[in-house]
C-alpha cells in the first residue's frame, strides 16, 4: 500500500464535488457519477473487472485463483452531504481501491477474489433516505417506497437515476443478498472523539446503534402575552422545553450503555413574540446498540410527558415514527482484526457506532466488520472534517493485512 498514492486519489476524487464551502458529491448527481467513472477507468487500466450495478453502486473486482470461492469485499460510500467533508465514506472506498491496486501490482495471488464496492446514496441529504445503495443490494427496500422519494427541488428518484442511465424498475437486479461472501469490511472515520480521547489508533465496531424516533405534539392554548397572567397560561413551548430536558435526563440514565437521546426538531405556533405558544411539536432521536436500554429511555420520556401534561394542562400525544433494530457486527471478524492489530503493535478499542453505515445493511446477509480511524476533534459532516495521514496509513495497512489473511495468499 502506498499512502502517497492513496492521498492523491482521495484528493482527485474530492475535486469532483468541490464547492464554495466543503465537498458536495451528492447522490445521483454528475459529480458522484464522475467519481464512479474515475474508479471504473482506473480499475480497467489495471486489468480489473469493473461495473456499475442496476442501482448505481460501482464494483471493482480482482479475480482469485478460484473464483467460485466467496469473495472478500471492502466497501463504503462515494456520496457526501451538502457542504460535506473530504473523508466521510470516500476514505473507505479509496482505501479499498488502493489495497486492490497494491495487491495487483505486487503480483500477489489469493485463493478468494477481492472486491471493492462504492455504494451510492448512503447519505440521506438528497432524498431523506439513508443507505439506499446498500439497502437495494441487500434487498431491504421495495420499489414502492423508492417510487415516493423526491429531493428538495421536487426531482423524483426515478428521474434522477434516469439521468445516470439507470432505471428505477431495474433496481431489484442489484440484489446480492443471497450471495456467499467470506467477509465484508468497511473502513470509516470515527465521526466522534472517543479514539482520540482514549488515545487509540483503531476502533473495532461491535455494533451499530439504530434509531427509535418519536414525533411528539403538545397542545396548549394561544393567548395574549400581555394580558394572560403567568399562572393562567397553557404554554406549549414551556411544556416542550421541560420535555426536552427530560429527554436529556433519560439518556443520561443509560450512559453506561452509551445510549443517547436527542431533541433535534422543535416547532411552535403561532410563533409571534406577543402570543403564548398554543402548540409545539418536537422530534426525538434515541439511539443504542441495546434495544432494552433504548426502551427504558422511551419509558422515562413517557412518564415525564404524563407529569408535564398534568402540571401544565397541555395534552401530549406521542407517536413512534421509526423503530429500527440495532445491528451487531460479526464477532469472529472483529476478533480477527483485533489480533491483527496486536500483531502489528497497534492500539485499538472495541466500540459501538452511534452513526449508521452501509455495514449495517451488509451485516444482514454477509459477515461484516466496521473499522474506525480517528477524526480530529471528533468532527464530521463538516467542511473541516480531518483525519491525519498517519492514522489513515495505519488503518489501511491493517485492513490490507486482514484482507489478505481472509482471501488466503496462494502458495
Amino acid at each position: 500500500m502506498k499512502i502517497e498514492r492513496l492521498m492523491k486519489t482521495l484528493d482527485r476524487l474530492n475535486e469532483l464535488g468541490e464547492a464554495d464551502r466543503g465537498i458536495e458529491r451528492i447522490a445521483y448527481t454528475s459529480e458522484e457519477y464522475l467519481a464512479k467513472q474515475y474508479l471504473m477507468r482506473e480499475g480497467t487500466l489495471l486489468g480489473l473487472g469493473t461495473e456499475i450495478d442496476a442501482a448505481g453502486n460501482v464494483i471493482v473486482r480482482l479475480p482469485g485463483a478460484d473464483n467460485s470461492l466467496p469473495p472478500v469485499i471492502i466497501g463504503s460510500h462515494l456520496d457526501t452531504i451538502y457542504q460535506g467533508g473530504k473523508y466521510d465514506g470516500l476514505l473507505g472506498v479509496v482505501a479499498g481501491f488502493e489495497i486492490i491496486r497494491s495487491i495487483k501490482e505486487a503480483g500477489t495471488q489469493t485463493q478468494h477474489p477481492i472486491e471493492l464496492i462504492g455504494f451510492t446514496c448512503e447519505e440521506s441529504s438528497r432524498f431523506n433516505f439513508a443507505t439506499l445503495g446498500s439497502k437495494v443490494m441487500m434487498n431491504k427496500v421495495n420499489l414502492a417506497t423508492l417510487e415516493t422519494l423526491k429531493d428538495r427541488n421536487g426531482i423524483s428518484l426515478r428521474d434522477a437515476v434516469k439521468e445516470q442511465g439507470l432505471e428505477l424498475d431495474q433496481f431489484p437486479q442489484a440484489d446480492q443478498s443471497d450471495r456467499r461472501v467470506k467477509a465484508f469490511y468497511e473502513l470509516h472515520i470515527e465521526q466522534g472523539p472517543k479514539l482520540i480521547q482514549e488515545n487509540k489508533q483503531i476502533g473495532i465496531v461491535t455494533g451499530i446503534a439504530a434509531p427509535l424516533r418519536l414525533a411528539i405534539h403538545i397542545s396548549g392554548k394561544s393567548s395574549h402575552s400581555g394580558t394572560t397572567g403567568m399562572k393562567n397560561r397553557r404554554d406549549a413551548l414551556l411544556a416542550a422545553a421541560e420535555l426536552a430536558l427530560a429527554v436529556e435526563e433519560a439518556g443520561l440514565f443509560e450512559d453506561e450503555h452509551e445510549t443517547v437521546a436527542t431533541v433535534g426538531v422543535l416547532d411552535i405556533t403561532p410563533r409571534a413574540m406577543n402570543v403564548v405558544p398554543g402548540s409545539a411539536s418536537i422530534k426525538v432521536d434515541i439511539r443504542s446498540i441495546y434495544a432494552d436500554s433504548r426502551e427504558r429511555v422511551l419509558e422515562r420520556i413517557k412518564e415525564k410527558a404524563e407529569q408535564i401534561e398534568r402540571k401544565r394542562a397541555t395534552p401530549i400525544s406521542m407517536e413512534v415514527i421509526q423503530n429500527d433494530d440495532p445491528v451487531m457486527m460479526d464477532e469472529e471478524l472483529a476478533q480477527a482484526f483485533a489480533e491483527t492489530c496486536e500483531e502489528a503493535g497497534v492500539s485499538y478499542m472495541f466500540m459501538a457506532s452511534g452513526a449508521g453505515h452501509d455495514a449495517m445493511n451488509t451485516a444482514s446477509s454477509w459477515p461484516t466488520t466496521l473499522v474506525f480511524v480517528p477524526s480530529v476533534d471528533g468532527l464530521s459532516h463538516h467542511p473541516d472534517e480531518f483525519t491525519e495521514e498517519e492514522d489513515i496509513e495505519v488503518g489501511v495497512a491493517l485492513l490490507e493485512k486482514e484482507v489478505l489473511k481472509q482471501a488466503v495468499i496462494c502458495g
